[in-house]
């Protein structure tokens, strides 16, 4: 997937308000879809597409048969084993969706223009500013859509509204710094530092990533450090101490580094999205590795969080 794949204006597949993980105090965070990685412990793999995509809940489908009446392709049957659907005879047209009762059938990503994202922006800055929040811009990968992010970023500094940046790092570097000049606090993603096994559960190498970094943090960016930690891949002393030597050896003030444990809440989301379940051989670290993995950065002087 290159830069070129997006359209200027990227689809959002989630907005979620009352936030607490994403950054400091209540923020609103906006889910780009589309992203250059593929992370085998993806919890939302409806981002990585930056296309639209049909989800099927079929615990929720009540068999009625209203989706089946107006699909102009065809594309699904009832059947006694329930609700068969041909993703290659599907349109995406979305009318089985509008049409559920049930809500089993959920259509994923839409476009916003800025000024609607903005009246979101507007209602919820009573909350921003009584818990010094603001607005978070995750994914998928954001960065990968430069010029709409950035005139959404403008719009937020223009208002005194905080402004983070969810990022993987996988991107050009100069757009990287661009997006700095407006962004008041990057949630970097570091998963491994190997970049053989980086390839290897993401699709990519981390040579731009860890460029990026230390670019990023020599430009003086705030920047939090944030660490999927997850068992049979990187939930070892070796890894974590690799980790720690690149955040810890990052030019400026010192990183706080969040970790975030592996959960296999994924699943049913492959499921619904009609796609087979990469995460059977993951696992959820243990509470001493979780405990020896902060240790090797509590070693190198820097602080921990466990979890968002």
């Amino acid at each position: 997937m290159t830069q070129e794949t997006f359209v200027q204006q990227p689809l959002i597949f989630d907005i979620r308000r009352y936030s607490i993980n994403d950054g400091p105090g209540i923020r609103l965070t906006l889910f780009f879809k589309g992203c250059p990685l593929s992370c085998l412990w993806c919890h939302n793999p409806e981002s990585i597409s930056p296309h639209q995509q049909k989800m099927f809940n079929s615990g929720r489908c009540i068999a009625c048969g209203e989706c089946v009446k107006v699909c102009p392709r065809d594309a699904l049957q009832l059947s006694a084993a329930g609700l068969i659907a041909d993703p290659l005879a599907c349109a995406l047209c979305g009318q089985c969706a509008q049409v559920c009762p049930a809500r089993a059938i959920e259509m994923v990503g839409r476009t916003y223009d800025i000024a609607e994202l903005m009246e979101m922006v507007d209602r919820e800055r009573i909350f921003f500013e009584e818990s010094g929040g603001g607005v978070t811009i995750s994914g998928g990968e954001p960065l990968l859509h430069p010029s709409y992010l950035l005139q959404l970023l403008k719009a937020c500094g223009l208002r005194g509204v905080h402004r983070a940046v969810d990022t993987s790092g996988f991107c050009d570097q100069g757009v990287l710094l661009a997006v700095a000049q407006h962004t008041d606090l990057f949630l970097y993603d570091l998963k491994l530092i190997d970049d053989a096994l980086h390839r290897k559960y993401t699709g990519v190498s981390n040579k731009r990533i860890i460029e990026n970094l230390q670019a990023l943090s020599a430009s003086g960016a705030a920047i939090q450090i944030r660490i999927p930690v997850i068992g049979t891949v990187n939930a070892d002393e070796e890894h974590a101490r690799a980790l720690a030597d690149v955040v810890a050896g990052l030019d400026g003030e010192k990183k706080t580094v969040h970790l975030l444990p592996y959960h296999g809440i994924a699943a049913g989301k492959y499921q619904r999205l009609g796609e087979p379940d990469r995460q059977g051989a993951l696992r959820e670290p243990t509470s001493r590795e979780l405990t020896d993995f902060e240790a090797c950065f509590s070693d190198q002087g820097l602080s921990v969080v466990v979890g968002g």
